[in-house]
């Protein structure tokens, strides 16, 4: 049985493939955009389910952003309803 493993945020930048690469500006626009909120959260990284055997990419990526404390939760809503307000 063989298992596929994720590759990290480190590996993804050495041969980034279309969607990773999707990916990873996708996460570093959330995140300065959160920084410049004042919003930071501690663990935003990129996942990869599965990768295609037929073409040795993966088919999708997804900004992971972890897990946060409650004041980042509320300061992201803050955030967010500030924003649906304009």
């Amino acid at each position: 049985m063989t298992t596929q493993q994720r590759p990290d945020s480190s590996s993804t930048t050495d041969a980034a493939t279309p969607k990773i690469k999707e990916a990873l500006d996708a996460r570093d626009a959330l995140a300065a955009a959160l920084s410049q909120a004042g919003v930071q959260l501690p663990a935003m990284d990129i996942r990869t389910p599965w990768v295609d055997d037929r073409e040795g990419e993966a088919r999708y990526a997804l900004v992971h952003l972890g897990v946060c404390s409650a004041p980042v939760a509320h300061a992201l809503a803050t955030v967010i309803m500030n924003g649906i307000a304009r």
